[in-house]
């Protein structure tokens, strides 16, 4: 797979499978989808609660290099902050912005409190800010645009930031095991098929959103949890050396093709 991102070329490269594009949820699967979102990321069913115990190690990963900070910093974005689970992990981080459209999940979140500020999209994050870390947990495969919401992170970044982002190891054959008791869960709850759902939720795999990072980024540090890429449940990247210049490249092409 090559990491040729440049907007507009053709070819078996990862730039032709964005910006992607989902499927039409069937209604039957739309009338339980909120409810269902919700209780998935809360953990609320036997399945998604044995998930969400397995998820903490996506947490704890990226909380990892502020787990001793005392300060005030560093100055954090997280996108897709959900149910804003990732916050007792992180409990010295002073400044906190988030990035996420769906309110319902952090409504009366004890965590909000901290929140600074809450965009829906990070095009509505202003330009002038700066972030010491931007983080993502169990978000990346889900966003159909993903090199472009990348780029306008790296533009939001310190020279010295970091960008740290937990998924599941979607794409491979473990992760494709791991999801068949929550489908059992589901279809005995619902009737319904789990892996049409997850088909419309993961549009991204687990080697696509690496190849992104490591073009906008010129160093990237992968771990997992399993025994390798192929064989693992799921995968973190610690990305630094931030290339400002690919991201205005590429966020300029994209500008071009409207």
């Amino acid at each position: 797979m090559t990491n040729d991102l440049k907007p507009g070329s053709v070819g078996n490269n990862i730039t032709s499978l964005f910006p992607k594009t989902k499927p039409d949820l069937p209604p039957e699967f739309r009338a339980v989808y909120e409810t269902y979102y919700k209780k998935n990321r809360q953990g609320e069913t036997a399945a998604t609660s044995l998930s969400s115990r397995m998820e903490h190690w996506l947490h704890l990963k990226v909380a990892k290099d502020v787990k001793h900070s005392q300060g005030g910093d560093p100055v954090t974005l997280e996108i897709g902050a959900g149910t804003l689970n990732q916050l007792p992990l992180e409990p010295h981080v002073g400044q906190y912005d988030i990035v996420e459209p769906f309110g319902e999940l952090y409504r009366g979140s004890p965590h909000l409190h901290r929140i600074r500020k809450i965009y829906n999209d990070i095009s509505d994050v202003p330009v002038t800010n700066r972030y010491d870390r931007i983080t993502a947990v169990a978000a990346f495969e889900h966003i159909l645009n993903l090199p472009e919401v990348v780029a306008k992170g790296v533009l939001l970044m310190s020279a010295k930031g970091s960008m740290r982002v937990s998924i599941p190891n979607e794409g491979t054959i473990l992760w494709k095991l791991g999801t068949l008791i929550t489908g059992f869960e589901f279809k005995r709850m619902y009737g319904l098929d789990y892996q049409v759902l997850m088909h419309y939720e993961h549009v991204n795999t687990a080697d696509e959103i690496e190849a992104v990072m490591k073009y906008f980024f010129r160093d990237v540090s992968t771990s997992v949890f399993g025994i390798s890429k192929k064989l693992a449940f799921y995968r973190f990247m610690a990305c630094t050396g931030p290339d400002s210049g690919k991201a205005r490249d590429y966020l300029a092409g994209l500008k071009d093709r409207k």
